[in-house]
């Protein structure tokens, strides 16, 4: 039987196993949606929720739709053809803001935490190679500075060339990511100067970033083009199974358990169908449990699904290297990285405003916020944005009606301000949430107190 079918049968007689947290909710105000994403093994919570049939058990009719790039999903979720989608964690928070287009989208969902790293060409590796510190069985010592990049940017200075790596999006998690880990090496990413009409973040850069959309990266890097880049998976690995590149550093290694991707909508979208956006939350708190149940169990038939070309679309060998908790740099130096893709444990799918919090202070820092907020406007963002308030109420339907246990969760009863089980930035700077602009003075590098670029 379809799913088609399956639908239709539950709109007409009602779901047989129909809750009565589900009744409470109410029916899908919009049951037929179309939700868009990005070439990445981190959309998949929402191929599960399709796949194993739990948006179904919502009411919910789903065409999941891959889109070109980033800005192309943002700008279609807020012209309404996107009913909601698979985002990178700054993306409601920079359109809130109005960097770029303007726009009040928010989150009720992280998908997931980790799944990114920094990749650069096999001649930068050469160049960088000597000065990484060797493990007793000769490979490199990990995490590595970036402070090793400095012989590779010379080099490329000498040839009276610019040294240029790719990230994503100005306001991805993977542009703060590799300016984060470029500062922490002594390395100036740029800085972006709106207020002059400047987005492109190379001011003063030792390192010139660019924007590439992910499943370009690999294609780019060997055509020269650029020298490095950060990128979700599978594009890592793409570049160590093509022989063209070596990742240096994951970005678990630059922050255990960051913050990656969310499900976003607009706010005007949420607020005229909350039923709908209600049974979506659960719907995807349900795949997110699945893809970390009992030690990862279920990863094997993950990557199969994600390997199909209407999602990831990448061989399965080649997902499977992230996804099934290993990661591999060089070619044959493969290391247990269990946690590289986070999707529910830890309490993943929680929003919580320290989240957004990191990523407008590292927007502060590189000049995308040009001028100097207080404390208070920070803490405001966030709780506009990162909608805690409807997450808990998913959950709290989920642990009703029996679907999920309240250990599952976090206390959803308590405060729930900073996201726990997160280990130490790679510079050893503490990130203190509550008190961002001292957070953000702390830095050597970047902008601080009342300066603008």
């Amino acid at each position: 039987m379809t799913r088609t079918i399956l639908l239709t049968l539950t709109l007409l007689f009602g779901a047989g196993a129909a809750t009565q947290a589900q009744a409470e909710i109410g029916p899908a105000e919009k049951p037929d949606l179309k939700l868009g994403f990005i070439k990445l093994t981190d959309m998949a919570p929402l191929a599960i929720a399709w796949e194993q049939g739990f948006l179904m058990d919502e009411g919910l009719f789903v065409e999941l739709e891959a889109q070109a790039n980033w800005k192309v999903l943002l700008d279609r979720v807020i012209t309404g053809e996107l009913d909601g989608a698979h985002m990178l964690a700054g993306q409601p928070l920079g359109a809130t803001i109005g960097f770029g287009t303007k726009a009040n989208i928010i989150t009720a969902f992280s998908m997931d935490l980790n799944g990114n790293a920094i990749t650069v060409s096999n001649e930068v590796w050469d160049l960088m190679r000597p000065e990484i510190p060797d493990k007793e069985d000769g490979t490199p010592q990990h995490p590595i500075s970036a402070a090793t990049l400095k012989p590779a940017i010379e080099h490329y200075r000498d040839r009276g060339e610019r040294f240029r790596m790719g990230m994503v999006f100005p306001v991805s998690t993977h542009n703060y990511e590799l300016r984060y880990w470029l500062a922490a090496g002594g390395l100036h990413p740029g800085f972006y100067a709106p207020q002059r009409g400047d987005t492109n973040g190379t001011l003063e850069a030792d390192v010139h970033l660019s924007v590439t959309p992910p499943p370009q990266m690999p294609a780019t890097l060997d055509a020269g083009t650029i020298q490095g880049y950060c990128v979700g998976e599978p594009w890592n690995q793409q570049a160590v199974f093509s022989g063209i590149g070596v990742p240096v550093i994951t970005n678990y290694e630059i922050w255990p358990n960051n913050p990656e991707k969310v499900f976003g909508v607009s706010e005007e979208w949420a607020e005229m169908y909350p039923n709908t956006h209600l049974r979506m939350l659960r719907a995807l708190i349900r795949a997110a449990h699945w893809l970390d149940e009992n030690d990862n169990a279920n990863r094997a038939e993950a990557v199969k699904i994600l390997s199909r070309s209407s999602y990831v679309g990448a061989d399965e060998k080649v997902i499977a290297n992230s996804m099934t908790g290993t990661f591999e740099y060089e070619k044959g130096d493969v290391r247990e990285i269990p946690d590289f893709n986070v999707f529910f444990r830890h309490h993943a799918t929680y929003p919580y405003p320290s989240d957004a919090i990191w990523f407008l202070t590292q927007m502060r820092r590189w000049g995308q916020i040009a001028e100097p907020k207080s404390d208070d406007w920070y803490m405001k963002t966030a709780a506009q944005v990162y909608r805690a308030d409807i997450y808990r109420e998913a959950a709290r339907s989920l642990i009703t009606d029996g679907t999920l246990r309240a250990d599952d969760f976090p206390d959803l009863d308590a405060e729930n301000f900073q996201r726990p089980y997160q280990g130490e930035l790679i510079d050893g700077v503490t990130f203190t949430p509550r008190t961002p602009n001292a957070y953000i003075d702390s830095f050597d590098i970047g902008l601080k107190g009342q300066q603008t670029p």
